[in-house]
């Protein structure tokens, strides 16, 4: 077979993947991968994920002692979810990196 045919095929099997939507996008893939596994980039999510979850608790605990009007009793057990749930994210997310 000629060079100018297999030019025409491909040509036609890429017009036939574009119309059927199965076309590949190599580039924002590989892009969006090492995005992700930036190291710099996991870290500061990890620390978000830490931050967000122990100030939501505080926020919950601290409302609902003024709520309640109790000492710190309830801002004590939300500080300690929300540390709790801030670990099991992380854990969460670098178990899904071992994963890849």
């Amino acid at each position: 077979m000629s060079k100018n045919g297999d030019d025409s095929f491909d040509a036609r099997l890429k017009a036939a993947e574009r119309r059927s939507g199965l076309e590949k996008k190599e580039d924002s893939a590989e892009k969006e991968d090492a995005v992700e596994q930036s190291l710099p980039g996991l870290a500061l999510r990890a620390g978000a994920e830490m931050l967000s979850a122990l100030i939501v608790g505080v926020a919950i605990g601290w409302e609902l002692d003024h709520w309640l009007k109790t000492r710190a009793v309830f801002l004590v057990i939300f500080a300690l979810m929300g540390g709790g749930a801030g670990v099991l994210n992380v854990w969460r997310l670098v178990k899904s990196i071992d994963g890849k």
